[in-house]
């Protein structure tokens, strides 16, 4: 038991220096933005999916932003993916079809199975570009948004981008901002420092884009993941293909408004990447075209959802531990570490808060507390997700569509 306790102790503590390397490589290491000044060049055709599924709320304001787009008109195609919606989603798509004929091509999908990667899937079809796009029916892009996600493509060794997602209903509540903050710290500070560090950005599915080619190549879009994003990202890795973070390519999203969606969210994102755990885990590690560096970080990244119920195990052992009155050299240093490790670990606030600096955006540092709130609630919510994935639905390939709901948005920035 206390051998458990202390694998538990340096799992716990490789993290917390994962969090430290990335915030102090932000602060002061070298920053890569290798595509940034990608301006003008002769820009290939390119296609916007929009899988939505009941987004009647939001979907007009994202195909407004697209049009308004600065990429050259004839070479961009937005094919909305109508996934079954039982709202008033296919009648808006259909009016805008109708006023920008050959600029938007509406796809309709009332049969299938269920999900957003088979919905991906189906829509393929109708993809003539090798270059695609996704953003989910709640994002906003601004004008130049679709130039940066597609100028990485130029180099011939990228697979996938990704951009910023940054959340526009900050101030609706203090869920909303913490969501900001822990949008900030993952984005600002972990993806970028991924990227220049030369380690594994992670394809978000939504506000990215992937070469059409390179996705058929590694089977498509799997319509039995939970993931479809992480799924992409680690196939693509596993054939050779980078997946490029553009920092200052943001996109804004809705924020979940209310505890019991950010639960559901959060346990959807742990059931989809503890999936992807159990089966890319083994060949990422075996897989000898892929660099150290990027086989710890990928590792690291794919076991990341498992840290919470290792948290509650390393708590539950220390307190059996500490009443059958177990004395060891050592022990009281372990305890301590555990303490600041998994209760006081500053790695995290640390993380968010670089983020804030860098953001410009000092003021949301005061809400810097509440992140302990954030914290405990995906604590139960991921270790809730992964207890029933083991224990009563291991490699289940039921998907559903389990969406956040959103609600109506009305867009005050260009």
């Amino acid at each position: 038991m206390l051998y458990l306790f202390y694998a538990v102790i340096f799992l716990v503590c490789l993290y917390m220096v994962r969090h430290y390397v990335f915030t102090l490589n932000r602060l002061f290491g070298a920053q890569r933005h290798p595509y940034l000044d990608v301006n003008e060049a002769d820009w290939p055709r390119v296609t916007v999916l929009i899988p939505a599924h009941n987004e009647e709320a939001v979907i007009a304001v994202l195909l407004d932003a697209l049009l308004e787009s600065d990429y050259e008109k004839d070479k961009l195609r937005i094919l909305p993916i109508n996934d079954r919606s039982e709202d008033r989603t296919r009648e808006i798509v259909d009016r805008f079809a109708e006023r920008h004929p050959g600029r938007i091509t509406p796809f309709h999908r009332s049969e299938g199975n269920p999900g957003k990667a088979a919905a991906l899937q189906d829509a393929m079809e109708l993809v003539d570009d090798d270059i695609f796009l996704v953003f989910d029916a709640d994002y906003i892009p601004g004008k130049g948004l679709i130039k940066q996600l597609v100028a990485p493509f130029f180099d011939p060794e990228v697979g996938a981008t990704m951009g910023r997602v940054v959340p526009h209903n900050v101030k609706k509540n203090l869920l909303t901002r913490i969501c900001d903050l822990e949008r900030a710290g993952g984005y600002q500070v972990d993806q970028q420092a991924r990227m220049n560090l030369l380690l594994v950005p992670q394809y978000g599915g939504t506000v990215g884009g992937i070469r059409k080619q390179a996705l058929l190549n590694a089977g498509g879009w799997r319509t039995d993941a939970l993931a479809e994003d992480t799924d992409a990202t680690f196939r693509l890795l596993l054939d050779g293909w980078k997946v490029v973070y553009q920092n200052r390519s943001e996109c804004y999203e809705q924020a979940p408004t209310t505890w019991g969606m950010r639960m559901r969210q959060i346990m959807r994102w742990a059931r989809g990447h503890n999936q992807v755990m159990a089966r890319y885990a083994g060949r990422l590690l075996f897989n000898r075209r892929i660099r150290l560096r990027e086989k710890l970080d990928g590792m690291m990244l794919l076991h990341i959802y498992l840290l919470s119920p290792v948290l509650l195990i390393g708590w539950g052992l220390g307190l059996v531990l500490w009443f059958l009155g177990v004395s060891k050299p050592g022990l009281i240093i372990i305890l301590a570490v555990t303490c600041y490790s998994t209760l006081g670990n500053f790695a995290i606030f640390f993380e968010i808060s670089t983020a804030c600096h860098l953001d410009g955006s000092k003021e949301r540092i005061r809400l810097l507390p509440f992140i302990f709130l954030g914290f405990l609630i995906s604590l139960v919510a991921v270790t809730r997700a992964t207890l029933t994935q083991v224990l009563y639905r291991p490699f289940s390939s039921d998907v559903l569509w389990h969406k956040t709901e959103h609600g109506p948005v009305e867009r005050t920035w260009k």
